[in-house]
């Protein structure tokens, strides 16, 4: 079978399961703030007596949660980290399967190239992490702009998901990367979860405190936070070309260092 297609097989189960799971914290959190918004209670006025680091560590910032678009704003952080969790997994795993199954030798006694079965690889993957981006944005045009009250929102959510798509694709190939790399590949999933983790712990202390602002450039939640990106102008070049710069390094370590690596059978 076609190694893309097989791929894409394999992960089916797992892509339906987080589809699923994304399109219920859109719909949870879109509930949610109607629930709030019919209250009578204004809500901006809910979280001010709410300490700075409750509010960083839940990711509410700077928005208006009064309306749509703002509570949208608070609910991107929860789907970028689904996303972003999954697309590292995914990175990580589908480089590393094959000695984590001791299936190895049946893929590679057939006659494609190991750059031709990682480019049939991170193309599956990408097909994946699109596919729950777009599973993502479709459910989001849906139910914000079901609660919107006139509000437009389709030029903030698609502007979010675009930030949200780069993300999904670094953190794939820091997955893809690290199982390239490390000698036993089937903790780098773990490894990659790991890494995304700690960065976006670094982006709640830069939020905490702001004399480790120039700590934004080390964690990629700082890249396309929705409150600068939706309400602040859009992308910033410097952070979209920094983005580009570590998917393509990346990428290129993930294709060198699995031609080199000698596989667990």
């Amino acid at each position: 079978m076609n190694i893309f297609l097989k791929e894409m097989k394999s992960h089916r189960k797992s892509l339906i399961f987080w589809s699923i799971g994304v399109f219920l914290m859109v719909v949870s959190g879109m509930v949610k703030y109607e629930s709030l918004s019919s209250s009578g209670q204004p809500m901006n006025e809910m979280l001010e007596g709410m300490p700075k680091s409750m509010l960083a560590v839940l990711g509410i910032g700077e928005f208006d949660i009064s309306t749509a678009t703002g509570y949208y704003g608070l609910l991107f952080i929860y789907l970028l980290l689904m996303a972003t969790i999954h697309a590292a997994m995914l990175g990580a795993t589908i480089i590393a399967k094959e000695e984590r199954d001791k299936t190895s030798e049946f893929l590679f006694v057939k006659p494609v190239s190991r750059n031709g079965i990682i480019i049939a690889k991170l193309v599956a993957a990408f097909v994946n992490i699109l596919i729950l981006n777009i599973v993502t944005f479709v459910s989001s045009l849906v139910l914000v702009g079901k609660y919107s009250n006139g509000e437009v929102v389709t030029g903030d959510i698609a502007v979010t998901m675009a930030g949200m798509f780069i993300l999904q694709l670094l953190f794939m190939v820091i997955g893809s990367s690290l199982a390239a790399v490390k000698r036993k590949s089937k903790t780098a999933a773990s490894l990659a979860t790991g890494v995304l983790l700690l960065t976006y712990v670094i982006s709640v202390a830069i939020d905490l405190n702001e004399n480790i602002e120039g700590f934004k450039y080390f964690t990629p939640f700082k890249y396309f936070e929705a409150k600068n990106v939706m309400f602040g102008g859009g992308f910033e070049f410097t952070f979209v070309l920094l983005s580009g710069v570590l998917i393509a390094a990346l990428t290129v370590t993930t294709f060198v260092f699995y031609k080199k690596r000698d596989l667990n059978v």
